[in-house]
């Protein structure tokens, strides 16, 4: 063979090999220390999805996607109006809830 077709063959695999290396690179998920990464889709037999709170882990394309959740709190304000107080006076209790997500294991599957 002549070498300029050698030449051809070898950039061409050297081609294929660098955007395959791109491809891993990309479907790598790291996670913030702020969020959780929910992977789901074929992530084993007997879970839907699975949580990772620090580090990454691999996104196979087509079988798995991905989402964060935010580990910030959330301010909930629920108006209770017109309640019935111990001594039957109507009352208006403003009320404010702050709630967040956990990073125990347990606990983050089922957020």
């Amino acid at each position: 063979m002549e070498p300029i077709i050698w030449l051809g063959v070898i950039g061409a695999a050297a081609l294929i090999v660098f955007f395959f290396l791109i491809f891993l690179v990309k479907q790598y998920k790291r996670c913030p220390s702020n969020r959780i990464l929910v992977i789901y889709g074929k992530v084993g037999s007997e879970r839907a999805s699975k949580c990772l709170h620090g580090g990454g882990a691999f996104v196979i394309p087509l079988i798995q996607d991905h989402e964060y959740l935010s580990l910030e709190p959330l301010v909930i304000e629920i108006p209770l109006e017109g309640a019935l107080s111990l001594n039957n006076i109507r009352v208006n209790v403003p009320s404010t809830f702050t709630v967040g997500i956990s990073t125990d294991p347990v606990l983050m599957n089922n957020a």
